[in-house]
């Protein structure tokens, strides 16, 4: 996981911690599942907007 982002690292964890899927974080966070698939794998980098959803999800659980 060393050349994952920290938020991509963070979520992984949090998805592992919580028990939860792709689909559930991407329709808590209002995100796409496509969207967390990128973030995850690091294809694509997270904007500040996109960032800001998943915190405010992983956070509120």
């Amino acid at each position: 996981m060393d050349n994952l982002s920290e938020l991509a690292q963070k979520l992984i964890n949090f998805e592992r911690e919580s028990d939860l899927n792709d689909n559930e974080v991407a329709f808590g966070s209002h995100l796409s599942v496509e969207r967390i698939h990128d973030i995850k794998s690091s294809n694509s980098v997270a904007t500040s907007e996109e960032t800001e959803l998943l915190q405010r999800f992983m956070q509120s659980k």
